[in-house]
């Protein structure tokens, strides 16, 4: 699990800044001199040999008091040991450094506002009614700091479809800045019941854009009460619907917990026989935070006990010619079968291996854990050898 935030120590005079600061990281104490003021320094040490003159600040792992006048200069520490050239960081007037973008992650998601016209009883980003539309700025500015070479980027909320206009701007600045780049972002799907609003995202012609559009039952009442709003399924299944008239991809998200797991072939079915245009359809896992926290008790299932259903349900969606995949989920509380379709999907600053995990000859296959999951998981974790693994 990595830190990605840390209120560091002025060790020179106060940082004199009166708005965030968005900076690429670059160790090249010869960085071109123009382009200085959006860049932030990384150095082991400070020494008055070092030209710091207009980087936007210095961040020094171990530091030495420089001499009085010295501004901008921030001691991190060894807590961000992983940054490195090419990465992007938010600089606060209170000195908080948040890593915002990291080049070697395999990828990087922006959250674009906290609101949501949903209330999902396990939703791991519990909503807010604010204004947060700073987000969306701070992105526009960071997008260009972005590398090229970047893979993926992930949008995700809240709900990104509120922002209107504003959500197009931001697809329009990741395709102008980052052309080569996939983006992957959740949407609960509700909005696209317009089909002008699902029209207005496919005029972005972004050439590789995905959709993560959760349904969790086929019986709209169940949808409806995991949602925890009234017509959602309808609303849903018309913006699917819309999307795919759109010709947008989408990949359906199911996540499993015990109100969900029973029917999961019954929904496999009815995905197979009324929305198999979906490009894939990820079975998820439960993330033990947010709202999951709260409603623990009325949601936790251990995975063993679901696997009947998780392989059914899998078995349906593969004669019906509609790619599956499992994230979330330990190899070790999966049956053997479902190995080949059980998918490393946590971001690594929050992915975490278990003391249980010790020894396991296929962790580097595994998906490993949330690092919530020291609240609860299943009772079933354990290393697997290598002669266990094929008798699994």
């Amino acid at each position: 699990m990595l830190k990605l935030h840390l209120k560091s120590t002025a060790i020179a005079e106060p940082l004199a800044i009166d708005k965030n600061l968005i900076l690429v990281v670059t160790t090249n104490a010869h960085y071109n001199r123009p382009s200085r003021a959006s860049a932030a320094l990384l150095i082991d040490q400070y020494g008055p040999e070092i030209d710091t003159g207009g980087f936007g600040v210095v961040l020094v792992r171990h530091p030495h008091q420089p001499e009085h006048g010295v501004e901008r200069i921030l001691n991190i520490g060894e807590a961000f040991d992983f940054l490195a050239d090419g990465d992007v960081v938010r600089v606060m007037p209170d000195r908080t450094v948040s890593v915002i973008y990291r080049l070697n992650a395999s990828i990087n998601s922006l959250l674009v506002t906290e609101r949501c016209n949903s209330f999902c009883v396990m939703c791991s980003q519990p909503p807010r009614d604010i204004d947060d539309s700073y987000l969306i700025d701070q992105w526009m500015r960071a997008i260009p700091l972005f590398s090229r070479s970047t893979r993926e980027i992930g949008i995700t909320g809240g709900e990104p479809t509120l922002l209107g206009a504003q959500l197009i701007r931001l697809l329009r600045q990741l395709k102008a800045y980052l052309p080569d780049t996939a983006v992957h972002m959740l949407s609960n799907g509700r909005n696209f019941k317009d089909i002008d609003v699902a029209k207005r995202l496919a005029a972005v012609r972004h050439p590789d854009i995905m959709l993560g559009v959760p349904l969790y039952s086929d019986i709209a009442s169940i949808h409806d009460f995991v949602v925890q709003a009234d017509g959602a399924f309808d609303e849903t299944i018309r913006g699917l619907l819309n999307l795919r008239r759109c010709s947008i991809s989408i990949e359906l998200r199911v996540v499993i917990h015990r109100v969900t797991y029973e029917r999961l072939p019954a929904l496999a079915r009815f995905i197979v026989r009324n929305l198999q245009f979906v490009d894939k359809v990820a079975l998820m896992g439960l993330e033990i935070t947010g709202f999951t926290k709260a409603n623990l008790g009325e949601l936790w299932i251990d995975p063993v006990e679901y696997q009947s259903q998780l392989k059914e349900a899998v078995a349906v969606l593969a004669r019906g010619r509609v790619t599956a995949s499992i994230y979330n989920h330990q190899l070790c509380v999966l049956d053997k079968t479902l190995w080949p379709i059980a998918v490393k999907s946590i971001s690594d600053w929050k992915n975490v291996y278990m003391p249980e995990c010790a020894g396991c000859s296929v962790m580097s296959r595994c998906g490993g854990f949330f690092s919530s999951a020291h609240i609860k998981r299943s009772q079933h974790i354990l290393p697997i050898d290598v002669s266990a693994a094929h008798k699994h």
